[in-house]
């Protein structure tokens, strides 16, 4: 099996765990471990804690224009889109992602309406994947919703492109406590690395080859008259 190189791409990890810094997250916990592997591929790693930002709640670009007297989204915002991997962790709480995973992704969609240079929707060519930890069921469900967000608005997202651990339903030892033995949870490492891995191997061949080609899904040759197959009578 050949040795694959990562170097060159770069990968956001946002928490959103309800914590500020530097009170402990079990879901940073979970994502060190993917990160971990990414640092020893080469990768290069930004990270942020939401939570830590005053981040406004809306779905446009800047919401100072909108009445709020402070939004970071804008900064924060050239981060995570400079990286070819965006990777959102939350805690599951009452069985959904956190209410800061959730602006999040208002937010990420604030800025889905941008286009490329190809004229293509902003995000296309980039991936996205999640984490998620808790005490109680909501795992996958979580996952559905995120991980549908991020394709809506134009991130690729690869095979088994989500992990998580829980613990025992209820009250119980979280992903860092010793007694919960979760670092050892063989079906979590598994999880974790192969959806590291498969976000590389995807990050690698659309960066390899420049995104996506524009034929058929540019917003800009649409809205110049292409339609290219699409045969509806009305654009004859």
């Amino acid at each position: 099996m050949s040795k694959q190189n990562f170097t060159g791409l770069k990968a956001m990890y946002v928490n959103c765990t309800l914590k500020k810094s530097p009170e402990l997250t079990h879901t940073q916990g979970l994502m060190d471990v993917s990160i971990k592997i990414m640092k020893k591929e080469g990768v290069q790693v930004d990270q942020i804690r939401l939570v830590d930002h005053d981040v406004a709640s809306g779905v446009y670009p800047d919401m100072k224009e909108y009445g709020w007297k402070t939004d970071e989204w804008p900064q924060l915002f050239n981060r995570i889109f400079d990286a070819d991997i965006l990777v959102i962790g939350t805690p599951i709480w009452l069985g959904e992602k956190s209410s800061v995973a959730q602006k999040l992704i208002e937010r990420l969609y604030s800025m889905s309406g941008e286009t490329n240079e190809k004229g293509q929707y902003l995000y296309y060519g980039k991936v996205g994947g999640c984490v998620i930890t808790g005490n109680e069921d909501g795992v996958k469900h979580c996952a559905m919703g995120m991980l549908y967000a991020l394709q809506h608005i134009g991130y690729s997202i690869a095979p088994q492109a989500d992990c998580g651990w829980i613990g025992e339903v209820g009250p119980g030892p979280s992903y860092l406590d010793k007694e919960s033995n979760a670092a050892q949870n063989d079906f979590t490492n598994r999880n974790t690395t192969f959806m590291t891995y498969n976000m590389l191997h995807l990050a690698t061949m659309l960066k390899s080859n420049q995104g996506y080609p524009a034929y058929g899904n540019s917003r800009k040759d649409w809205d110049q008259g292409s339609r290219w197959n699409f045969e509806n009578p009305e654009y004859r």
